[in-house]
């Protein structure tokens, strides 16, 4: 296998260990963060650490983003500031951050007056695929630009897929959320009718899970606590997917269902609710904890 020269910019929660396992695989990572113990992290793993974006995108086969939102993305590839200065023809760019696509189309083209090759690649897994490096890559961008990008991605995740050109991987991302959203919620909603009237959870989840009712979110990311270990509704719903992120993320799908006129009458249901978690300071939650809505005692 050739190992590649890679810039990695954002270590939060998926960018981090995303960024171990490149250097696991074995090749040479750059890594920047205003975060400094997430670079030192990284640097203890392996990394090298650059002082700025720029220095960490110059010379690179491969820049790789995790940032929080389209205006970032935006800002760190065509800002005078970002990195566009350190990117060549040589250089495929990866965006990993869940955004619009219509941001994603933008920042493509405008790499592409420049020669610079750029695919978006949301993620799906949770911090539990970054870290375990089973994550599923949704990628938009052109057959070549998809192969290329393939190479690197495939150290971060199991399952790689071409949803279609520049913009598509977040499309496919947002749908894949909001049903997500849904499904924790009607989940919850379940779970809890049972537990008031007198059933133990962990037996309704077994049954519902060898019946029609069986789901991702049931299965292997059960929001009532106790039923599974390991999962954030055991830990007091720290770590995880929060729930601020799933609203920003429901957002997006809110605003393609507009701009599509799509009927998303369950999708806007599940907004309002993880809206209301916010408003109740539950936002820095994982979004299982959409459960406690359901929970009188709560």
């Amino acid at each position: 296998m050739i190992m590649a020269n890679i810039g990695f910019i954002g270590l939060g929660n998926m960018g981090g260990p995303m960024a171990a396992n490149l250097v696991k695989a074995g090749h040479a990572v750059t890594v920047f963060d205003l975060n400094d113990s997430a670079v030192s992290e990284l640097v203890e793993k392996g990394a090298n650490s650059a002082t700025t974006a720029l220095a960490c995108a110059e010379e690179k086969d491969f820049v790789i983003t995790m940032l929080p939102a389209g205006k970032h993305v935006k800002s760190i590839y065509l800002d005078e500031n970002g990195v566009g200065a350190a990117l060549t023809n040589n250089t495929q760019v990866i965006d990993c951050s869940t955004i619009d696509a219509d941001t994603a189309k933008f920042v493509a083209s405008e790499l592409a007056k420049r020669g610079v090759s750029f695919v978006d690649a949301p993620v799906s897994g949770g911090v539990a695929g970054a870290t375990n490096g089973t994550l599923t890559f949704i990628v938009g961008g052109s057959d070549s630009e998809f192969e290329n990008a393939k190479t690197v991605l495939a150290d971060m995740g199991k399952n790689i897929f071409h949803a279609g050109d520049h913009g598509a991987g977040q499309v496919a991302k947002i749908c894949n959320n909001m049903l997500l959203a849904i499904l924790m919620a009607g989940t919850s909603e379940a779970l809890q009718m049972g537990i008031d009237n007198g059933l133990d959870a962990k037996v309704l989840s077994d049954i519902m899970l060898q019946s029609s009712g069986r789901n991702w979110t049931l299965e292997l990311y059960n929001p009532c606590p106790n039923v599974l270990e390991n999962v954030p509704s055991s830990n007091d719903y720290k770590g995880g997917f929060m729930v601020d992120l799933m609203a920003k993320d429901l957002g997006l799908a809110m605003e393609t269902a507009n701009s599509s006129q799509s009927n998303v009458p369950l999708g806007r249901l599940s907004q309002s609710l993880y809206q209301l978690m916010q408003n109740q300071e539950m936002g820095n939650l994982d979004f299982s904890s959409i459960f406690k809505l359901f929970n009188k005692d709560s």
